[in-house]
């Protein structure tokens, strides 16, 4: 099995919660056998913003002109970024919320990958069809507050935003989601919480690695 590790926080694991779900996993995966692992971090990828330089880009690809410098490194990490996409054959994306939102590093990434033809296309009559039905996501969620609750849900834009995408767009068959909230909104509980979160990682690390050796 393919495995594809999408890592989008910098933070050290001492200091940011998501991070340590990462460190966790990837602690838990380390010795499988039969486990292809290739880790995406969006924060050492040299991943350029997304914009008219991109499409400037593929103009000039078209017409067979010379690239600048940044228009050759964003077609160079979008390609990387499809590319390591297409491999995989399950993907955990271990993230943040943010200012109720994903880290802007993380939407680059999507941002390279979310493409007609390649994620999803259309039809004849304008219906959409998802193109990544064959693969499998995992999500690991921290966050500070509490957004579970009927108040707080809607908005919450990270979690729910990466299930539309992935899930929702692609196709993906999301197989697996651990979400730490709380700890900030309650410190006097926070290792618990986070204690508790960490255990539920290592379970979802195991179960993806038995399926593997059952296979």
């Amino acid at each position: 099995m393919n495995l594809l590790v999408v890592k989008a926080n910098n933070r050290p694991a001492e200091a940011g919660v998501s991070s340590k779900m990462y460190e966790t996993f990837m602690q838990t995966i380390k010795d499988a056998k039969n486990l292809n692992v290739t880790v995406y971090d969006v924060f050492a990828e040299d991943t350029p913003y997304f914009g008219q330089e991109l499409f400037n880009a593929f103009g000039k690809v078209k017409n067979g002109e010379e690239l600048t410098e940044l228009e050759q490194r964003l077609v160079n990490a979008k390609q990387k970024a499809m590319d390591v996409l297409t491999a995989a054959d399950v993907v955990v994306f271990a993230f943040p919320l943010w200012n109720l939102t994903i880290p802007a590093k993380l939407q680059t990434f999507i941002d390279y990958v979310y493409a007609a033809g390649f994620a999803f296309k259309y039809d004849s009559e304008g219906n959409m069809i998802q193109l990544m039905k064959d693969k499998k996501a995992i999500f690991l969620n921290a966050r500070g507050g509490f957004y579970s609750t009927p108040e707080a849900a809607s908005m919450e834009m990270s979690v729910n935003y990466m299930r539309n995408v992935f899930g929702g767009i692609f196709g993906m068959e999301i197989i697996d989601e651990v979400i730490i909230e709380g700890h900030n909104a309650m410190p006097d509980k926070a290792d618990e919480i986070i204690a508790e979160g960490l255990r539920r990682v290592s379970d979802v690390a195991t179960k993806l690695v038995n399926q593997v050796v059952l296979v």
